[in-house]
């Protein structure tokens, strides 16, 4: 049998372990396995909320929308996008929901692309975005193209685009599995048959190193509360490719995002570049919880981030091979093919939950009998994984599972 790494030796040789002590302690805590879903807060985001709050918010009032608040979409999401997405400026805008931001890239997409009335999506996608195109599907007339359930292929995007497509949605790493799908390939592919490239980056921002200019990605949206650590409900990001922004027309047409937001005139036009993906009144406070996480991403670097992020799944892997024998992967055994979480299936799984969090032991459960987990580089350390993977060996066992 195979000698698993010393987790106390993994955690000696961490050129990462640093960053564990800059997030906020929660008390009662073992292993955290769930930051793929919710992501810890740093002490730093919660000081830059506090201080958000009292001095721009108590002391500025009104006047922080003239000074610093009006551009923070913008500027915070030039700064991610030079972190972590791999894009230049203009680019790439914070605020609204990964839902509300879906639904209007997907509406864009379709008027860049009229005539074509198709929309290819995978069935095994987290629901939001299916659901979000069941529902522009039954308000445009489009029809939905559905890959079959498994692993995203190139092959299987290429049986279903055509040259009535004129989007394909799908996730860069799955909610699921953590399957990476091969961006680059499945997006030159896309535009082989004319039409555009919407990827959810959900899972993957913060956790795997992107170039979207590079790569050719035409559209993108991402949330703020898993591996950028923005807190719950933080808002989430839109990236639109810089040259489909002079025709990029979205459905919510709100103040913010018009090209003179405070004369409040008769009629909308759109903003100037990224800002017309803006709508309502923009998220101040949620952002300023994200601001510490993009900067401490920068200070860590994404190539060292993905480092780690391997070695903890390959560690968690080991573990369960050793220690939960019965359990079923669902996730890519090769750590170039998954991303920053694991999956693992066990018809005892659902049961042992609520023992496991009294524990202090947080993975998270995925129906149908899957426990995921989520191992963020730069909060969690290898004895933590360890603890948690011996928790839920011992809670099987103690369940007769």
């Amino acid at each position: 049998m195979t000698q698993i790494p010393s987790s106390a030796e993994l955690d000696a040789a961490d050129p990462l372990a640093r960053f564990r002590e800059r997030f906020a302690p929660s008390a009662g805590l073992v292993a955290y396995l769930d930051g793929n879903s919710l992501g810890r807060p740093l002490a730093a985001s919660l000081e830059n909320l506090e201080r958000v709050a009292r001095e721009e918010w108590g002391g500025r009032l009104i006047r922080g929308w003239d000074e610093v608040w009006l551009d923070e979409p913008v500027r915070l999401g030039d700064r991610l996008a030079e972190v972590a997405l791999g894009a230049a400026a203009g680019q790439t805008v914070i605020g609204d929901s990964t839902t509300v931001l879906l639904y209007k890239q997907i509406r864009a997409a379709l008027a860049l692309r009229p005539g074509r009335d198709e929309i290819v999506v995978h069935r095994d996608d987290f629901p939001t975005d299916r659901y979000v195109l069941e529902g522009i599907a039954a308000e445009t007339g489009a029809t939905l193209r559905w890959i079959d359930p498994g692993d995203v292929t190139p092959d299987a995007v290429a049986a279903l685009a055509g040259p009535r497509t004129a989007l394909v949605v799908l996730s860069a790493i799955a909610y699921r599995s953590g399957a990476l799908a091969d961006v680059v390939a499945i997006t030159d592919l896309v535009h082989g048959a004319g039409a555009l490239m919407l990827w959810d980056l959900c899972h993957a921002v913060g956790a795997i190193p992107l170039e979207l200019d590079a790569w050719g990605v035409d559209l993108a949206v991402g949330c703020g509360y898993k591996y950028l650590n923005g807190g719950p409900g933080a808002p989430a990001f839109a990236y639109v490719r810089a040259g489909l922004l002079e025709e990029y027309r979205q459905p919510i047409q709100g103040w913010i995002g018009s090209a003179t937001p405070f004369e409040m005139g008769q009629g909308y036009a759109p903003g100037p570049g990224i800002r017309r993906v803006l709508s309502g009144t923009p998220p101040i406070l949620g952002m300023a919880a994200l601001g510490p996480a993009i900067e401490m991403l920068a200070e860590a670097g994404m190539d060292a981030v993905r480092t780690k992020s391997m070695a903890l799944t390959e560690h968690a892997l080991s573990l369960a091979d050793e220690l939960l024998p019965t359990a079923v992967l669902a996730s890519p055994r090769d750590p170039a093919r998954r991303g920053g979480h694991v999956t693992l299936d066990h018809d005892g799984f659902e049961v042992i939950m609520p023992r496991l969090w009294e524990r202090g032991v947080i993975p998270d459960f995925r129906r149908p009998n899957g426990i995921r987990l989520g191992l963020s580089p730069l909060s969690t350390g290898f004895a933590e994984v360890e603890a948690g993977v011996r928790a839920i060996a011992e809670e099987l066992a103690a369940a007769g599972a």
